[in-house]
């Protein structure tokens, strides 16, 4: 029998990269899919859209009833220029998508048993060098604090007696299935431009998990009942950036990876990309202690053999 087999799974903010991901997974495990989104779907597929705007009740709740499960992914992405603006809606679309889900569900006959929200790695800052658990203290700047303000609201709106499940994820991996591959896409461009060399230092870490094992991770949430609370979702084998462009550039064929200093980032990066050179200035290493502890095996646990299977299909 498939895993989801006879499940009715709500995914707000669905329409992304790791929406479409995530839903395709669902569907072939059996699911029955309903993705709330702001925006019309740049893909069709076997589930059902209905839209919403991530702030407002609406008919929108009508999917929430009686449904096994909801899955909050909504929120700007931080793929951006940080001005006030970009970073008020950052906070804001996290913020507000989480607290009206909370109060849908409250008006609902049957509200989900299972809420699965999506969280960030960035919660943990951009320690050098340390390795940081789901016990590790949080970060100081802009992303802990979106964090933190994102996992507040959850806790908030989560309902009474319903099973609720946090996965810190880190840099996630993937195909473009009508919505982009995310940041790798970036990086895949750069490497075939041959600029994809150290950044800075090279040192900072770069947390990644593959699309499958998230997805993986996000079925276990719904499925296993004693799993809760939060969880690092990251693959086991964190590395530098610099180690991650090498073994990007070596399963591209790209013999050549120019480096970048920090300031040809800060200048190049805004200017070229429309996006915050920090994201790949800084980084963090980041384990999942929990998911150890309970047996979860990783199908992609090194990231030769992950990018090798994104690369070559």
């Amino acid at each position: 029998m498939a895993e989801l087999s006879g499940k009715r799974i709500v995914i707000a903010g669905g329409s992304g990269f790791i929406g479409l991901s995530l839903a395709e997974h669902f569907v072939e495990a059996g699911g029955q899919v309903t993705i709330l989104s702001r925006s019309q779907l740049k893909k069709s597929g076997r589930w059902e859209t209905v839209t919403w705007d991530g702030r407002t009740p609406g008919n929108w709740m009508e999917s929430l009833d009686g449904a096994d499960a909801v899955v909050n992914l909504a929120g700007r992405t931080v793929n951006c220029i940080k001005t006030p603006d970009h970073q008020d809606e950052i906070l804001r679309s996290r913020v507000e998508s989480t607290r009206v889900l909370g109060e849908a569900m409250r008006l609902v006959n049957s509200p989900p048993p299972v809420w699965v929200q999506m969280s960030t790695a960035h919660i943990y800052g951009d320690p050098p060098t340390a390795v940081c658990s789901e016990e590790s203290i949080e970060g100081i700047g802009f992303a802990p604090m979106i964090g933190r303000a994102w996992e507040s609201e959850f806790a908030r709106s989560q309902l009474s007696g319903q099973r609720g499940v946090i996965l810190r994820t880190s840099f996630v991996i993937g195909r473009d299935r009508g919505a982009g591959r995310g940041a790798l896409g970036t990086l895949g461009l750069i490497t075939k431009l041959g600029l994809g060399g150290r950044v800075g230092k090279g040192t900072q870490g770069l947390s990644w998990i593959h699309e499958h094992d998230l997805n993986r991770l996000f079925t276990r949430a719904i499925t296993e009942q004693s799993m809760s609370g939060i969880y690092i979702a990251s693959a086991p084998n964190p590395v530098s950036q610099a180690e991650f462009m090498r073994i990007l550039r070596k399963t591209m064929g790209m013999p050549i990876g120019l480096p970048a200093f920090e300031w040809m980032v800060r200048i190049g990066a805004p200017l070229f990309f429309r996006t915050d050179p920090e994201l790949v200035l800084y980084g963090r290493y980041v384990v999942s202690q929990r998911l150890a502890n309970e047996g979860f095996t990783f199908t992609f646990p090194l990231l030769e053999a992950a990018l090798e299977d994104l690369c070559r299909k």
